[in-house]
């Protein structure tokens, strides 16, 4: 399925002038790594027999579409905004160690989620190489996770100068602090479309619902 956008109206867009500066005069884009408090969630899905993985997909897909700021994309020159995303992320091969690329359509019962996720991973698992679940849809945007490390600090690298507009989400391996489970987040982001506040509201908006899992988490589970 083709995925839907929004024109965005520069003439009328509040963002019109920092657009214009931080891709024509300055381009910049700016990381934030945070640590986030994910016991709740965690200890949730685990009671459930889930897998933490995709719940952490889904959670951090459903907030970043709730700011449209991180929903942009260029398409034939002009500006617009999707109406959802798709969290594209690797597979890992425990045989020799390599990954491959995988997305999985997002839905907003997470039940519907993470069956689509296992289906994909199911389907895909011996696929090696680069790219693993073909046909990546133009609104997916990278998210992943590094669980064999817990970093201070985490920067994805561009070197071929395109512009994305699409945030770049990565979190690490959690510890136990104070008998709580804190675990990294990383999140990248061109600084054309948002600003720290917006970056700052993501993770506020990112603690509550992983501190209450209850609002998203349909329980029981037959799988």
């Amino acid at each position: 399925m083709q995925p839907t956008t929004i024109p965005v109206d520069l003439n009328s867009w509040s963002r019109r002038d920092y657009f214009y500066y931080f891709t024509k005069m300055m381009p910049t884009g700016f990381n934030v790594n945070v640590d986030v408090d994910i016991t709740a969630t965690y200890d949730a899905v685990r009671a459930a027999d889930y897998h933490f993985f995709p719940a952490y997909l889904y959670l951090v897909t459903k907030v970043i579409q709730g700011q449209p700021e991180f929903m942009m994309v260029m398409q034939d020159g002009r500006l617009a905004q999707f109406t959802e995303l798709t969290p594209s992320y690797s597979l890992f091969h425990d045989d020799d160690h390599s990954i491959s690329g995988m997305w999985t359509d997002y839905n907003s019962d997470f039940q519907v989620f993470y069956q689509n996720y296992l289906d994909d991973v199911t389907a895909y698992q011996h696929q090696q190489g680069a790219v693993g679940k073909p046909n990546q849809p133009e609104n997916a945007y990278m998210i992943n996770m590094m669980p064999w490390l817990h970093f201070n600090s985490y920067t994805p690298l561009v070197f071929n100068g395109l512009p994305n507009f699409l945030p770049t989400v990565e979190a690490g391996k959690y510890e136990i602090k104070n008998g709580r489970r804190i675990m990294p987040v990383s999140f990248t982001i061109h600084h054309a479309v948002a600003d720290g506040y917006h970056v700052s509201r993501f993770f506020d908006r990112l603690q509550t619902a992983f501190d209450h899992p209850q609002k998203w988490l349909n329980l029981p589970v037959c799988r």
